[in-house]
């Protein structure tokens, strides 16, 4: 298979900092050394990131004319909020990837970092907003049979979502617990798009362009405290909005190519979740009744999307304990499990669950 060209290439995006870094380090931008199209099809973690900034200051060293040709390059790189802030995409920071050269072997060179040494925070650390859509009919209709009920005719015509918390945003490995009252902590399998553009009234075929990245995202659930609350028929409020997982990463749309067929919602990947290392849910990106186009169209009427936005895809068939605990783990999570989100190409997303804290 031919390598993509340079402004083709997938880039993998992060928030890192090494494991033995004082309490409140910031967080640095990395991107992923190029692994080859093998790894990156296989979704395999990349052994090495990039240090964005030091790669920024290697490109001016070589180039001093760049701090003032080219905007990227002007102020230190930071985090991915500062850059979106910056009014840059996340397309823009492929040419600091492009650019970089290693300089001899990997642990002699001071811009790249070995994964293993490295804790990875949320893609995005503030999003301004989290839309969750409702986008999978395997999961719709479970769910209003559980209730009695057949899934609504508007269902099909409409992406509905709903607005969920941005406080309370989790990484790779950061622990969850269950809120105070619950004992039914759930797992949600989602995928998630980071809208990187201000856009306002977008036409469904062109939603999908105001998308810089896609990662997964894991919607927590109370079920106990969803179950009271739904009946009100408001919103999810206190079910949902304790706990959010993104990561590990962000990809870039080119990262999908090749993977949906024409006329498909979405690329036809696998989406798996395990808890304790035994698998409990599997579906298909390509099974969504709506795509990410759709869903940012949706959004985006009469509203305007702000770079950093987050729009969930909602959950795929099977993804949550809710539909499939009786056939699989017999309960809903305890402390001490962990569970892990897998959707190819985009990685996978682990998380252990533990008792509630007595001080936050």
């Amino acid at each position: 298979m031919d390598e993509p060209a340079a402004a083709d290439r997938p880039v993998r995006i992060a928030h890192a900092r090494e494991v033995n870094s004082a309490a409140g380090a910031p967080w640095r931008l990395v991107a992923a050394l190029d692994p080859g199209a093998a790894d990156r099809a296989s979704g395999r973690a990349p052994d090495h990131w990039i240090d964005l900034e030091i790669a920024r200051r290697r490109a001016i060293a070589a180039d001093p004319n760049l701090a003032h040709d080219r905007v990227l390059h002007r102020q230190p790189v930071t985090t991915l909020d500062d850059h979106l802030a910056r009014g840059l995409r996340i397309e823009a920071l492929t040419e600091l990837v492009d650019g970089f050269t290693a300089r001899g072997e990997p642990a002699d060179d001071d811009a790249l970092l070995e994964a293993d040494d490295l804790v990875f925070g949320p893609p995005v650390i503030r999003p301004p907003s989290l839309r969750d859509f409702y986008a999978f009919e395997g999961h719709v209709r479970t769910m209003w049979e559980r209730r009695g009920g057949e899934v609504p005719e508007t269902w099909y015509r409409l992406p509905i979502f709903y607005f969920s918390n941005v406080s309370e945003i989790r990484g790779q490995n950061e622990p969850v617990w269950a809120p105070t009252a619950s004992a039914e902590l759930d797992y949600e399998l989602e995928v998630a798009a980071l809208i990187d553009t201000p856009v306002v009234d977008l036409a469904e075929e062109r939603g999908e362009e105001a998308i810089g990245g896609y990662t997964i995202f894991n919607d927590w659930s109370a079920r106990d405290l969803q179950r009271e609350e739904t009946v009100v028929r408001l919103g999810p409020a206190k079910g949902k909005d304790f706990a959010s997982s993104f990561g590990p990463w962000l990809v870039t749309p080119d990262e999908l190519a090749g993977a949906r067929a024409t006329g498909a919602t979405g690329p036809d990947l696998a989406m798996t979740a395990e808890v304790n290392g035994v698998e409990t849910s599997r579906g298909s990106w390509s099974d969504a009744q709506f795509s990410f186009g759709a869903m940012a169209a949706r959004a985006s009427a009469d509203a305007r999307l702000r770079p950093g936005d987050l729009l969930g895809s909602g959950t795929v068939g099977t993804g949550c304990l809710l539909e499939v605990k009786d056939a699989t783990l017999g309960r809903y999570l305890e402390p001490g499990d962990e569970v892990v989100l897998m959707i190819d190409r985009l990685g996978a997303l682990r998380t252990p669950v533990i008792a509630r804290p007595d001080r936050r």
